[in-house]
């Protein structure tokens, strides 16, 4: 983050949008390729000036993924030179970075070891969104290890923060010249008071304070070129949006986002544009530790041309029996792509930027 767009976002959410949990740290792309078998990697076709965006869903290290931290490297698999191949790329981290902290009163609760985090810059990941449903699954506590690793390890996180001036601040990168800023929020209702971010409480950013969240966003887009808002909604195993994640993404597009997209449910939803908002209402499972609703998973891909999202690109991929997300072809290709053209038509977005 460049000193002046750190200090204009600060004036401009006038203490909404004070220093990210994390803070941005310097891009970084291994000069090799992890020894994972590779993936068959579409050439780029990004003109010169434009910028690409890769997105993927729920990432954690628990059960059968756990293991795959003994070698940080390789812990995405053949997946990671899609990641790797954009200008930023995000995903949520659906666990607390802990070893410390008592369970919630809540039936899953997942943690990580701070291998965690070479784990994601190894496979080309820039930062992730902690706000989620199991930030606090060892309390705050474990936030606030999770916040300190993270700064510890230079790998930035947001949606969560000390306070809640920091748990809604955007982390924000400049890139290509380009000024970005990120946020993270949850829309997930279990236990959605206690874990609230307060003045003087630890906790994550919530999309039900419309209010702030909607202020945060507007002053972004006062002081910076692309706004991205990252959220956690949904209703788990549904493939179509609830009415409550249609007027959240509404809100937002109103308040100035540029990209509005999310995860939680588990299964893969639909995408499209809301005026000129491009918005894409869930990313599935990535990373992930067991069984769930569905293994269909996969890599959004954006180009973005100044505030426009000029070319979206979905590269279906099923979660295998390691955890790890791995590119389909053919037959699983087709059926995924023809999943998502069907509840597309739930999702109430036009096909076009308007």
């Amino acid at each position: 983050m460049t000193r002046v767009l750190a200090a204009t976002l600060v004036a401009a959410v006038l203490g909404l949008a004070g220093c990210g949990p994390a803070g941005p740290a310097p891009r970084w792309r291994p000069a090799a390729a992890p020894s994972a078998a590779p993936s068959s990697l579409p050439p780029s076709t990004t003109p010169p000036g434009d910028l690409r965006l890769v997105f993927a869903g729920d990432v954690h290290f628990t059960g059968r993924t756990l293991g795959l931290l003994r070698n940080p490297p390789t812990a995405f698999g053949s997946i990671a030179p899609v990641l790797r191949d954009a200008d930023l790329t995000l995903v949520n981290l659906e666990s607390a970075v802990t070893a410390r902290g008592t369970p919630e009163p809540k039936t899953y609760h997942f943690r990580a070891p701070t291998s965690a985090y070479p784990a994601l810059r190894a496979a080309g990941i820039d930062a992730a969104s902690i706000a989620n449903n199991h930030a606090l699954d060892y309390g705050r506590v474990g936030l606030l290890d999770t916040l300190d690793s993270a700064r510890s390890a230079g790998f930035p996180v947001f949606g969560a923060g000390r306070t809640v001036d920091e748990a809604y601040a955007p982390w924000t990168t400049t890139i290509g010249g380009v000024r970005v800023a990120v946020f993270g929020l949850s829309q997930v209702r279990e236990l959605s008071g206690p874990w609230s971010a307060t003045a003087s409480r630890p906790g994550i950013a919530m999309a039900f304070d419309v209010t702030r969240a909607t202020a945060a966003v507007r002053a972004a887009r006062a002081a910076a070129d692309l706004v991205i808002v990252f959220m956690h909604w949904g209703v788990e195993g549904s493939s179509c949006p609830s009415g409550e994640m249609k007027t959240f993404a509404s809100r937002m597009s109103t308040a100035g986002a540029d990209i509005v997209l999310g995860t939680h449910a588990h299964t893969l939803l639909a995408d499209g544009w809301l005026g000129r908002t491009y918005v894409h209402y869930g990313l599935g499972n990535f990373l992930w530790y067991g069984a769930s609703h569905s293994t269909d998973s996969g890599v959004l891909r954006l180009t973005v041309r100044g505030r426009d999202v000029i070319k979206n690109e979905f590269l279906p991929a099923t979660v295998s029996s390691t955890g790890q997300p791995v590119l389909v072809s053919g037959a699983a290709e087709k059926k995924i792509r023809d999943k998502l053209a069907s509840v597309r038509r739930c999702t109430g977005l036009s096909g076009s930027r308007s």
